[in-house]
């Protein structure tokens, strides 16, 4: 805890006494004219400095080596964008009536991820998905169960999709079926969704994750990946000839050999390169460094892993001259629950994964969730709904990745800036050139709150900032399930304007020193 002292400042100003006489008009004083007195120059108020949860008094906690961060004037040549953040939902879910302009929790949620993007998608769409515009009804060979039910969409649903769109003020980002081969049935849904969604249709993505049909039962028979060009490039012709101006999207692979195949594909509006990414894939333990384990989550090598794949996907998409996107991700894609569901370290790793996969030029990352109950419903979802599993009563609230995804998606746009650090232990930063000059600052605390002590930051920036403010997220521990606040509350970030000062800012001086509490996110913005 850090405690600001006020400054009390008393003014003493000189009586003038004047005589009165009631009813009759004051003498004026003689001689030249009159003096005039002075008014004393208004002290400005007192700084309200920004009050951390810091560890009780006396506990012995292990102290951390000091980090030192220096932020440069150079670019790193890559920039964050609004719009950055989104989720990624199940196609079947455009279906849901949750998903209304007058749902407010949704749209409520919408609106603290500030212009996100809702991408549907994922395993249903190839298995459980049907689109039809003239209400046919669904054809035998579709399967579900109680949990995932198969659903037909149709026109209307989108329509009142994108009312919550506009009240949310939120993109789209669509996938259609594959896995039943029917270009025009496809084609058809493209054109009712230009029409609707006009500009907020960012993309069309055709099949979900085609490398894993084989894997998933998609495909009976085998699927190779030039069955998958082949089909690929009928379905982008039909689209082409319906709706020639939206953008296909693809592969949506996580195997890289499918990657090239796309990129290399001659097919119409080909803009933009995908691929999706779960850090932890060793669901049954065979590579215990990929198991979803909060040991695996908050380390180095969890930073890494993620940086050298999302690496990897960027130099395929520039190479081609694509814009990169990562719109399904999330910690892992084992299905129940697991020690890193829920925590408050999945809010940590979130801002962190996100800032590093901007600063390396993705432009759009989407985690994967589900609009099931909160109780029961996938635990790696970062929005769910409250009521009786599964489906629930629509009410919907953030998970604890949820507020770590509001945390980067409050951030003002920018240039990323090249910056050195040291020390800190596990703490990554990040450092931005915002349009108006200023200058922010993220640094994220993966040092567990229960073991760590508070850490002693040196900040040095590329000029002499004028005010400095901050806003943080916090937890108790890596394992608290939900209890993730932003200063103080399960809400979005407090407004630029209304964030206290950093502890200790010293106006007009390049170098700043403060303290930052373990299991902390934290943005620093400075002005010049």
């Amino acid at each position: 805890m850090i405690a600001a002292g006020g400054i009390v400042v008393v003014v003493a100003a000189a009586a003038v006494v004047i005589p009165m006489t009631f009813g009759v008009p004051a003498p004026q004083p003689a001689g030249p004219a009159s003096a005039s007195v002075s008014k004393a120059p208004e002290t400005p108020p007192a700084p309200t400095y920004y009050e951390q949860a810091g560890p009780p008094p006396g506990s012995r906690l292990e102290p951390v080596e000091p980090l030192k961060v220096n932020v440069t004037a150079e670019p790193v040549g890559t920039s964050l964008n609004k719009g950055l953040t989104g989720i990624s939902l199940e196609a079947t879910d455009l279906g849901d009536p949750a998903l209304d302009e007058t749902n407010p929790t949704m749209v409520k949620l919408l609106q603290e991820i500030d212009k996100p993007v809702l991408r549907f998608g994922g395993n249903s769409v190839d298995r459980r998905f049907f689109w039809t515009s003239t209400g046919e009804a669904i054809p035998a060979g579709y399967t579900g169960d109680k949990t995932r039910p198969v659903r037909a969409v149709g026109p209307d649903d989108l329509t009142r999709v994108n009312k919550l769109l506009v009240a949310g003020d939120a993109a789209i980002a669509l996938t259609v079926d594959l896995g039943h081969y029917n270009p025009g049935r496809a084609a058809d849904m493209v054109k009712y969704a230009s029409q609707i969604f006009g500009d907020r249709l960012l993309s069309i993505t055709i099949g979900n994750e085609p490398n894993g049909f084989v894997y998933k039962d998609v495909k009976t028979n085998g699927y190779t990946v030039d069955q998958y060009i082949r089909e690929m490039q009928a379905y982008a012709n039909a689209i082409y000839a319906v709706a020639p101006d939206v953008p296909i999207a693809g592969p949506g692979a996580y195997d890289q050999k499918w990657w090239q195949p796309f990129i290399d594909a001659d097919i119409p509006q080909k803009k933009i390169f995908t691929f999706h990414n779960y850090p932890l894939y060793s669901c049954d333990g065979s590579d215990p460094t990929a198991s979803p384990t909060m040991a695996n989550l908050m380390s180095e090598l969890m930073h890494v892993r993620g940086n050298d794949y999302q690496l990897s996907a960027v130099k395929v998409g520039q190479a081609a001259g694509l814009e990169t996107w990562l719109p399904e991700t999330g910690i892992a894609a084992c299905p129940g629950s697991n020690e890193t569901s829920r925590t408050h370290a999945s809010a940590l790793w979130t801002v962190d994964y996100t800032l590093n996969a901007a600063q390396l030029g993705i432009t759009r990352v989407g985690f994967h969730s589900s609009l099931q109950t909160c109780k029961g419903g996938p635990p790696m979802s970062a929005i769910c709904s409250a009521g009786a599993y599964p489906d629930g009563n629509g009410q919907m609230s953030g998970r604890a990745n949820f507020f770590g995804i509001s945390m980067v998606a409050e951030l003002e746009g920018g240039k990323f800036l090249k910056r050195d650090s040291s020390g800190g232990g596990l703490m990554y930063s990040y450092a931005l050139q915002n349009a108006d000059g200023s200058t922010t600052v993220v640094l994220v605390n993966e040092n567990d709150p229960q073991k760590a002590a508070q850490t002693d930051v040196t900040l040095t920036l590329p000029g002499k900032p004028r005010t400095g403010t901050m806003t943080q997220l916090t937890g108790t521990s890596f394992t608290a399930e939900d209890q993730t606040l932003i200063d103080g509350a399960k809400s979005e970030p407090t407004p630029p304007d209304e964030r206290a000062t950093v502890p200790g800012f010293q106006v007009g001086s390049a170098t700043q020193a403060f303290k930052l509490t373990a299991g902390t996110a934290t943005v620093l913005h400075f002005t010049y």
